[in-house]
């Protein structure tokens, strides 16, 4: 019984202690954001770019205007060439993973589940959404998902209403949106990850590489002053230099695993009065109208033209 009691006691510990203090690779992509009052700077860069360092194509697709507490899409498209990897954590080849954030105006926010259609559901199967902060629900987030299976990810919103919010006012909005492929070169902690690029911290002569922990390779380099400077390389870049190679300060150590990236695009969306659109269809009946007046009328002339020719 005490036995039983203890591996139950262990057991919860260790639950407790991976829902509390999840690593950090697991926490990574909405960690990083959390360390940012906005996911945008005063640069209009948004944050991502700080660890995602390589630039690709990111697109954006919402429409043209929406009416008050209406639902509609916004969607994000994250291209790259199908079946690409990368390096993992570990050294291994893995498949990219895609994440997306989309910064809507204020009151703007992701649609209720009971108001989602069934092409709606159909097109966010699989996908988790979460806002940035507890007082931002107008910044949504997703992701990391298999970047296979959503090279698209599509954002169910909810247009706020004038009527019940008198923050919110009809007009021209500005969306602003970044999508991202593959693992980041940097970790929110500023160290390097193993999918970038590793540099020479010094010119000098490969003096020696030597085995690491964990699969890591240690570049020791012996500068012209005698000095000697060390580089770790973690496991997965390959190292293109040998013992006895001269480097210069700056030069590559290793090839560049990078084959991911971040991008980001700006859209405008129109929050519509629907008396606007009311009046433009009055005007367009009473345009419609008037035409056909000047139709008839000019009928009405030419017949009375050719009875006084008859005469």
């Amino acid at each position: 019984m005490r036995r039983h009691l203890s591996l139950f006691l262990g057991s919860l510990v260790i639950g407790l202690a991976l829902l509390v203090a999840p690593s950090a690779s697991w926490a990574y992509p909405f960690w990083a954001q959390q360390n940012y009052e906005s996911p945008r700077e005063a640069t209009g860069k948004i944050v991502c770019a700080n660890c995602h360092l390589a630039k690709k194509l990111t697109q954006a697709e919402v429409p043209q205007s929406v009416l008050p507490d209406s639902v509609f899409t916004a969607s994000v498209k994250i291209p790259y060439e199908e079946g690409l990897q990368e390096i993992g954590a570990d050294g291994s080849d893995v498949g990219l993973q895609v994440g997306a954030v989309v910064m809507l105006p204020d009151g703007f926010t992701l649609a209720p589940q009971d108001r989602w259609t069934d092409e709606i559901k159909e097109e966010t199967e699989g996908v988790y959404f979460t806002q940035y902060s507890d007082d931002q629900p107008n910044i949504l987030l997703v992701g990391p998902i298999p970047g296979d299976q959503h090279q698209e990810v599509v954002f169910p919103v909810l247009s706020p209403d004038p009527a019940t919010d008198s923050n919110i006012h009809f007009g021209k909005y500005q969306i602003h949106v970044g999508g991202n492929r593959g693992r980041g070169q940097v970790y929110p902690t500023g160290e390097k990850s193993n999918n970038t690029v590793y540099t020479a911290p010094a010119s000098g002569t490969i003096a020696s590489i030597e085995p690491g922990d964990n699969g890591a390779s240690v570049v020791s380099i012996t500068s012209a002053d005698g000095n000697s400077v060390n580089e770790t390389i973690p496991v997965g870049p390959e190292v293109l230099v040998g013992v006895g190679d001269s480097i210069e300060a700056g030069a590559a150590l290793t090839n560049d695993p990078n084959v991911g990236g971040f991008g980001q695009v700006d859209a405008e969306i129109v929050l519509q009065n629907p008396v606007r659109i009311y009046g433009l269809l009055a005007f367009f009946a009473a345009v419609a109208l008037a035409q056909i007046m000047l139709v008839l009328k000019k009928r009405q002339i030419e017949k009375v033209q050719a009875a006084e020719g008859n005469f």
